[in-house]
């Protein structure tokens, strides 16, 4: 269920700002987007796997937060990256 270091490379150099980020909030936000989609996606053939379930939710919340962040630091950055993710807000 983990990334493979070749996806995530591939994520990093995607959304980083500049050579060799992988801080920024783009960033942290495309990996985190990418694994609870992975876990979701996990979560729909195991229903009852209640310890999954509770790393998700804690994903969520990170990643909202780091949204809710970029948003008030920057609201271009933060549109342009909700179209990027395809994410509803």
């Amino acid at each position: 269920m983990a990334l493979s270091s070749d996806e995530k490379q591939g994520i990093i150099k995607r959304f980083a700002r500049e050579k060799g980020d992988t801080g920024s909030p783009e960033v942290q936000i495309a990996l985190l987007t990418n694994k609870i989609n992975r876990l979701a996606d996990h979560l729909k053939e195991h229903k009852k796997d209640n310890h999954s379930r509770r790393g998700l939710l804690s994903m969520v919340a990170k990643r909202r937060r780091l949204l809710n962040y970029l948003k008030k630091h920057s609201e271009d950055r933060y549109k342009d990256l909700i179209g990027q993710l395809k994410l509803e807000k």
